[in-house]
């Protein structure tokens, strides 16, 4: 194992101060989960800060993305989005009224007497949504670019079959945004 870290790297580092202050120590996930970790809260703060630059937020994204996605006439019930976004009814409540409020969803009863709720995203939302995800999408390609389209296939493949495991070995409850608190 030791002979594939290295000194100079600050995470084999890491793994190499605990293999020589206690030899036993399993250190196989530091270089894999400390770099995963890593990524995910670089990745996270900059997709914040390019939101902000754009005068959203996630939330907001992920919202409107949901509905987007959603199709012709981009309307889903609170308890689709609250599933599609793996978030809480009460979080997708506050999501939806703060959009309602910006103009960018409108809510409705879908059948007269029902408590369901059916959110409709607005015009201003579809234009505001399309210029997010070019603008986060883009982004987010130019920040793999470095990699060749040959490694960005084995990569999202390898993450694909580590998330399926961790969903196993971990549980399935939707994680909470890297970096939120």
């Amino acid at each position: 194992m030791s002979e594939h870290l290295h000194e100079d790297d600050p995470v084999d580092a890491v793994a190499l101060a605990w293999l020589r202050e206690r030899p036993s120590t399993p250190v196989e996930g530091i270089g894999i989960v400390t770099r995963v970790w890593q990524c995910a809260k670089l990745l996270g703060e900059d997709r914040r800060r390019t939101l902000s630059e754009a005068g959203a937020d996630p939330a907001t994204l992920d919202l409107l993305s949901v509905l987007r996605r959603s199709g012709p006439p981009y309307r889903l019930t609170t308890r689709q989005l609250a599933d599609r976004t793996l978030v809480s009814a009460g979080a997708i409540s506050q999501r939806v009224a703060r959009a309602e409020r910006d103009g960018l969803v409108v809510r409705a009863s879908p059948v007269p007497g029902s408590r369901a709720v059916a959110v409709t995203l607005t015009p201003a939302g579809h234009e505001l949504v399309e210029g997010l995800v070019d603008r986060v999408l883009g982004r987010e390609a130019d920040l793999v670019s470095s990699l060749t389209p040959d490694q960005q296939s084995a990569l999202t493949e390898l993450l694909r079959l580590l998330l399926a495991d961790l969903h196993t070995q971990v549980g399935t409850q939707p994680p909470s945004h890297v970096g939120s608190p």
